[in-house]
C-alpha cells in the first residue's frame, strides 16, 4: 500500500500578460533548515505526477474554491524540464482570475507554492553529510499548484511549508533522532 503526506513548497512566479508561469520545484536545491534536517527534491520525484495522468490544480492560497487552472481542461502546464518542474497557467476570466493576473502583475504576488504527498514505502531516505541530516525525496504525487502571498521561505526557490514540518516532525521524529543516534555512533 502506497500512503501520502501532504507537504508544500514555494518558489517564484512571471507572467506576460495573461499567462503566468514559474518554476514550482529547483531540482537538487538544498532547503534551508527544515527543523533538523535539509532537504533535495531529485528530479524523479515528480515523475509519478506524469505517469499516473494526476489533475493537478492551480489555486490562489490553496484554496480549493479560488481555481485558476487544471491539467484537465488545459489551463494548467506542467512540464519538467533539467532544472526543476515549470508551470503555466493561464487564469479564467473571472473576479478570481482577473484579481490573481493584477496582482501578479503588480507584484503584489510574487511567490508559488505547491502540495504534494511522498510515496510512502521509498519515496524519500535520510543521509547524514557533513552539513547535517538531508531528506532526498525521490517519489511524490503533486495534487495542486497556488500563487501565494506569503511564500514559506523566500529565500529559496523551494521549501517547505512549516505547517508541513511540523507534520513531518511529528510523523518522524523518532525516525530522525534514531538516525542522528545511528550515524553519530
Amino acid at each position: 500500500m502506497l500512503t501520502l503526506d501532504l507537504e508544500r513548497r514555494a518558489s517564484r512566479i512571471a507572467h506576460d500578460g495573461t499567462t503566468i508561469t514559474g518554476r514550482a520545484i529547483v531540482f537538487g536545491s538544498l532547503s534551508e533548515d527544515l527543523g533538523g534536517f535539509r532537504e533535495i527534491i531529485e528530479p524523479s520525484a515528480v515523475d509519478r505526477t506524469f505517469t499516473e495522468g494526476i489533475d493537478v490544480r492551480a489555486l490562489v492560497d490553496h484554496e480549493p474554491g479560488k481555481i485558476i487552472g487544471r491539467l484537465s481542461a488545459g489551463t494548467l502546464a506542467l512540464e519538467k524540464r533539467n532544472d526543476g518542474l515549470h508551470v503555466r497557467i493561464v487564469p479564467p476570466d473571472t473576479t478570481v482570475g482577473r484579481d490573481i493576473l493584477e496582482s501578479v502583475k503588480r507584484g503584489d504576488v510574487t511567490g508559488m507554492s505547491f502540495t504534494f504527498g511522498v510515496v510512502r514505502p521509498g519515496g524519500d531516505r535520510f543521509e547524514q553529510r557533513a552539513d547535517g541530516l538531508v531528506r532526498y525525496v525521490s517519489d511524490m504525487r503533486i495534487r495542486e499548484v497556488s500563487l501565494v502571498t506569503f511564500p514559506a521561505y523566500e529565500s529559496t526557490d523551494a521549501s517547505v511549508a512549516q505547517r508541513s514540518v511540523q507534520a513531518f516532525q511529528r510523523e518522524h521524529g523518532q525516525r530522525i533522532d534514531w538516525l542522528r543516534r545511528r550515524l553519530v555512533a
